[in-house]
């Protein structure tokens, strides 16, 4: 007979519920392009038309292992996000603002 996951998780020591709890935490944190859009409740038409591309153009960004963080942010904003990049450190992260959209558009000279 089945058991209960609630029953097996009383079952555990408090530390194996405390690593089970941060490894669904860094799970629920890290989320491929595709289930991200998804979990946002969200198809690949949707997402087609706020960027005024194809369906397939949408697919092949999701299923992309490098592209342009324009690309990336796009496609974020379609989402309703932001998009930031950090940079991870020993010692602490800081927030990279060479990516930021002030830096996206070029300056103009008088």
């Amino acid at each position: 007979m089945a058991k209960k996951f609630s029953e097996l998780r009383e079952k555990m020591s408090p530390e194996s519920r405390a690593r089970t709890n941060a490894k669904a935490e860094q799970l629920r944190a890290e989320y491929p392009l595709h289930e991200l859009r998804r979990a946002r409740g969200l198809s690949q038409e949707c997402i087609a038309k706020m960027l005024n591309v194809s369906q397939a153009n949408v697919s092949k960004i999701e299923n992309r292992t490098d592209m342009y963080i324009s690309t990336l942010r796009s496609h974020i904003r379609a989402m309703g996000g932001d998009l930031e990049i950090r940079a991870k450190f020993p010692d602490g992260e800081v927030l990279v603002s060479v990516f930021s959209e002030e830096n996206d558009i070029p300056s103009q000279s008088a």
